[in-house]
This record gives C-alpha cells, structure tokens and sequence, in this order.
C-alpha cells in the first residue's frame, strides 16, 4: 500500500496543532506568485534562500518529490528548529536545512540548479555579495527566482507618518525615513543592476500587489503583524522622548481616514524575478 494510503491523521495530535497555525498571512501571497514561475523538475538540488519558517521550503519540496533534495537555509536558529518539527511530523525525508547567511552559503560551487527566496533578499545585509553568493553556488543554466516587495509598500501610512513629521520639523528624522525604507526596499533598476552584475540574466519580472485592510488606525497598529515585523523600525527612527507624542498624531491621523474612507487599506506591491544563472 502506499505510503499515503497508510497514513492515518489525529487531529488532537499536539505535534500536528502546533505546525499547522501558518501558512504566513504576509509571506503567502509572494510564495504563491513564486511557486508559480519555478520549474517543476525531476532529480534536481534546490536552495530556499532565508527560509525562515519554512515557507515555501516545505511546499518546494513537497512539490519537487522525493527525486529531488531541497534545502534552507536561515540565519534565524529558532525558526529552523520549528522547521526541523515540522519535518518531522510531516514525515518529509528529502528537505535539509542550515543555519547560515546569504553573504558567505556554505555550500560548494555549481552545486543548485534551483534557487528560490521569498522576501529574502531584500532583508540580507549585503544584496550584491548575496546575489554573488547565489551565483557561485548556481549550476550555468540553473534558475533563481524570488520575491521582494517594492518602496511603494504601505504608501498610505508612510503618507501618514511622513506629513506628521514634516509637521513637527523633524528634518532628521525624515531622512531617517528615506533611508529605512531604502534600507529594506530597494529601487527596482538598483535590484536589476545588483542581479546582472552578480552574473543572473532577467528573464523576466512580474508585478503583482495585495492588500491588507484593517478598520482603522488603532487596530492597524496593534495588529502582530505590525508590531513584531515593522513597528520597531519606525520606532528607531524617532528620539525617545518623540515617541508617544509622534505617534498619538500619526495614530489619530489614520483614525480620521478610516471615519472617511470606512477602513484602513495598505498596499503591498510586490515584484518577483525570474532570472538565470549565465
């Protein structure tokens, strides 16, 4: 019989409650446009590039089957042993994971003709040494695809939070702005250039966007998503004793939009590429 055939499923299995709370309500709709454009061949080594939880890792490599060996790598130990559970329970014998960092792979070169990252290089300390790094460890041939949302992400609250500024002259920080945003979100023709120089040609690039709508201010900012993920940059771009005072206005200032427009809508443009190593 099959192996699928003899599986019998418990959902009151705690193992099983605790891998089963995501797939990531931010990263899904970047991995889904990802998992998209990949192709699906036999008998071939991947790599998911700051595979963080293990998405599309998992999904890869269930996806790739058992001729195929994938692997992650992260800089983030903690997420790594959630992953190594979730192989476990999900019984998944062809993936291996690592910790390490895109800027120095421990992996020999020529050795992947799939690369993937989902919201990963734009998160690296170094983009062009990682887009290097990729291309050493990249058979000739071999492809590269990944996600990134673009500088316009969020407009309508880096709107917000940049008139309040302006408002309260804090030139320092308006800069501190520009280059937080610039920090996590690069131009797209500084990614293209990054991406050929580092040995990739482009073979194409796609631009999507999402949503994410909250009922106003107040429950944007309180939202987990928000506050584990992007709140603690904005924090660091103001003096201490700024804070509470900047963002009782900027929190206000969305309530008054939500009143108008019935809600708080942020958009989420995104790009993915799809390159190949020359």
């Amino acid at each position: 019989m099959k192996e699928y055939l003899r599986l019998e499923v418990n959902i009151e299995d705690p193992d099983l409650i605790t891998v089963i709370d995501d797939l990531p309500l931010w990263s899904a709709p970047f991995g889904l446009k990802l998992l998209d454009i990949i192709e699906l061949k036999t008998n071939i080594k991947a790599l998911d590039l700051g595979c963080g939880l293990g998405f599309p890792l998992i999904e890869l490599a269930e996806r790739l089957g058992k001729t195929c060996r994938v692997y992650g790598i992260d800089p983030w130990e903690g997420a790594l042993e959630r992953v190594r559970l979730k192989l476990r329970v999900y019984n998944i014998k062809n993936v291996r994971v690592a910790r390490g960092c895109a800027e120095q792979m421990p992996f020999e070169n020529e050795r992947f003709d799939l690369i993937v990252s989902n919201n990963g290089i734009n998160n690296v300390q170094d983009m062009p040494q990682a887009l290097r790094e990729c291309a050493r460890v990249c058979k000739p041939g071999a492809q590269m695809t990944f996600t990134l949302n673009t500088e316009e992400t969020m407009r309508e609250f880096y709107s917000v939070f940049r008139a309040v500024l302006e408002e309260e002259s804090l030139e320092d920080e308006i800069l501190g702005l520009t280059k937080q945003i610039h920090s996590k979100r690069k131009p797209l023709d500084e990614i293209q250039r990054h991406s050929e120089e580092a040995g990739f040609f482009i073979k194409n690039i796609f631009h999507d966007s999402f949503r994410l709508r909250f009922l106003d201010g107040t429950t944007m900012l309180n939202h987990y998503l928000i506050k584990y993920w992007f709140l603690t940059g904005w924090k660091q771009i103001l003096k201490q004793n700024d804070l509470a005072r900047v963002f009782d206005r900027v929190e206000s200032r969305l309530n008054e939009e939500a009143e108008i427009k019935g809600e708080i809508s942020l958009t989420i443009p995104f790009v993915t590429f799809d390159c190949r190593r020359n």
